[in-house]
């Protein structure tokens, strides 16, 4: 055929099709829009505040065998209606967002009627975070606030009755960091808020009923943690309380509804195995070099393994005090920023500052390091980066936690949880112009970006290109990487915790205490820990592949932002929406 034919039949084709897409993008957009998400809130109003949307701020639905039934078939119909759009007639902007929401909507039914944690981990029934953030969050006047939380508080003991009828052979881990979070949870029902509460404008009257519900609350919760203490020591003389592995069935569905690759948990695993040997060989380089200046006139042991082991230890006697932990970190956010300002690496938001704070005490327990960050249904509400103080901690955990967290690591956990890790990446996903993509993010994506630009920073030159801050991130790669080995050998190759202690001190060098947070975090959670090694490479795969294809031409500032632009979506998903050209500097 020729070719201005050929070109004249495409562009006829073209006239027909468009129209067709923007027809069926349009009847997506209404099908899926805000009036459809002001449904789902309906049903998720503790996940509604956390993303900022307030109007259904003052909803606390019971966990009751009745609202799961009425929520599944309402996913049912949902994913009927989903099913009723033709692919091949929506844009690829719109392509992504309904495989997005479908994903989201199949692993939600998925957890309910297959997985059925609302059965056997009683953590997850806590009401203090959403409390908390409507307290801490001024989007609305301090009465207006209070009166949706009392709302909230005369709903609280139905909620624990119903929590209690719901759970059925739980674990003994879940049960035990329920005891632990839902003390946490009187912290925030405590003294602070009855202060708070006689010293605002609401009438008296109000602060009566106010209190009165307050109590009411805070009975339950101690009801709640009383029966679960009872629960605990039943399970303790009986010995029948459910594992917390997964098994392989359970694992490798979880696996794809959360991770979303493409590939499986079994193959992930392998390619762990393949990248911490690869570390491993790196890491010894880097000892034979470093090794005359901390061990000078000595010879460097034969075994690889034993020799990384003692510059670890040698280097990880540098670090903070106990005492002036959060302040360290405190102080190196704004040297990150300006680094990242200086490199023409991102552009940063001034007006939407980052706050450390110490984690409050309902989100202890989990891990050392997190960001709450607002949705985007509120972008400029603050954004808290928590840090754990080390008051509860023995000498000796104390002396191993800042061992561990030495020198050239703390800086490796600032960029993964701040700048320009999670903070950076939230902000950026709060603007994307697809709601669903940021309101249903891929955690491997999140996850992965966080990790992505740990190594990103360091090629830039943060650290100055030392050898220690080189061999001491490969260590922090190690521990992404023997995440994902130790996650599916716990709950698929039913790995014991001396094996999985072994693992984490002996080929990932990890302290002591870091070692047994790290066994106590994968008795609790499933698949998560994978989520690290996962996205980084999927991030990472996909830059070098452009950097290989574009050549010079090839702008790191314009491949981050395009790539931040699309929110939080499956890595797999950015790359079928970005375009080469998305990623050249600018003429």
């Amino acid at each position: 055929m020729p070719v201005l034919l050929r070109r004249l039949l495409l562009s006829l084709c073209l006239v027909v099709v468009a129209p067709l897409v923007m027809a069926s993008d349009a009847a997506f957009n209404r099908a899926f829009g805000d009036d459809w998400l002001a449904q789902y809130w309906q049903r998720n109003p503790d996940y509604a505040v956390s993303v900022g949307y307030y109007q259904v701020a003052g909803l606390l639905p019971a966990p009751t065998a009745a609202n799961r039934r009425r929520y599944i078939g309402w996913l049912d119909v949902q994913l009927r209606q989903i099913a009723g759009f033709d692919l091949a007639t929506l844009s690829p902007a719109a392509r992504s967002d309904l495989a997005v929401l479908k994903t989201q909507l199949e692993s939600e039914r998925w957890t309910l009627t297959t997985l059925k944690s609302w059965q056997w981990n009683p953590s997850q029934y806590n009401v203090a975070e959403p409390i908390a953030l409507l307290l801490s969050t001024g989007y609305a006047s301090e009465p207006q606030r209070l009166r949706t939380v009392q709302r909230r508080l005369q709903q609280v003991p139905a909620y624990y009755a119903a929590a209690k009828a719901a759970i059925s052979h739980p674990t003994r881990e879940h049960t035990r960091l329920a005891i632990e979070q839902n003390t946490g949870a009187l912290e925030v029902l405590g003294a602070a808020l009855e202060t708070q509460v006689a010293g605002s404008q609401l009438t008296a009257g109000e602060r009566s009923a106010f209190l009165r519900s307050l109590r009411l609350a805070r009975a339950a919760v101690s009801d709640y943690i009383d029966w679960l203490k009872a629960l605990d020591a039943r399970l303790g003389r009986d010995g029948n309380a459910r594992s917390f592995r997964l098994g392989e069935a359970l694992y490798e569905q979880k696996f794809a509804y959360d991770i979303q690759s493409g590939s499986t948990g079994r193959q992930l695993y392998e390619r762990a195995l393949a990248e911490k040997e690869r570390l491993h060989a790196r890491m010894s380089v880097l000892a034979d070099q470093l090794w005359p200046r901390y061990f000078p006139g000595t010879t460097p042991p034969a075994d690889r393994v034993q020799k990384i082991a003692q510059l670890i230890a040698r280097l990880s006697e540098q670090h903070t005090t106990r005492e002036g932990f959060v302040d360290e970190v405190k102080r190196q956010i704004p040297l990150l920023e300006a680094f990242v300002r200086d490199h023409d690496l991102l552009t940063l938001d001034a007006s939407r500052p980052l706050q450390v704070r110490e984690t409050p005490a309902y989100q202890r327990g989990f891990s050392i390091a997190s960001v709450n960050a607002p949705g985007p249904y509120d972008p400029t509400a603050k954004t808290f980066y928590n840090v754990s103080p080390l008051d509860d901690y023995t000498p000796e955990q104390a002396a191993s936690f800042l061992s561990e967290y030495n020198r050239w690591q703390l800086q490796v956990l600032n960029i993964h949880e701040a700048v320009p890790g999670h903070y950076v990446q939230l902000v950026y996903a709060n603007k994307s112009p697809s709601r669903i993509k940021t309101l249903f993010g891929n955690g491997a994506m999140i996850e992965g970006w966080a990790v992505y630009s740990e190594k990103m920073m360091l090629e830039a030159g943060w650290g100055g290109h030392e050898a220690e801050m080189e061999f001491i991130h490969s260590k922090w790669l190690l521990r992404v990487t023997t995440n994902t080995i130790l996650d599916y050998g716990i709950h698929v190759l039913n790995w014991g915790e001396q094996q999985v202690l072994d693992l984490i001190r002996n080929d990932a060098f990890q302290s002591e205490t870091e070692a047994r947070g790290k066994w106590r975090r994968a008795s609790l959670s499933q698949v998560q820990l994978t989520s690290y090694f996962a996205g980084y490479s999927a991030i990472y795969d996909y830059r070098e592949r452009l950097k290989q294809q574009l050549g010079d031409r090839f702008d790191l500032k314009r491949f981050h932002e395009h790539f931040l632009g699309y929110g939080s979506a499956p890595v797999a998903v950015i790359e079928s929406l970005m375009k080469p050209e998305d990623a050249i500097r600018n003429p």
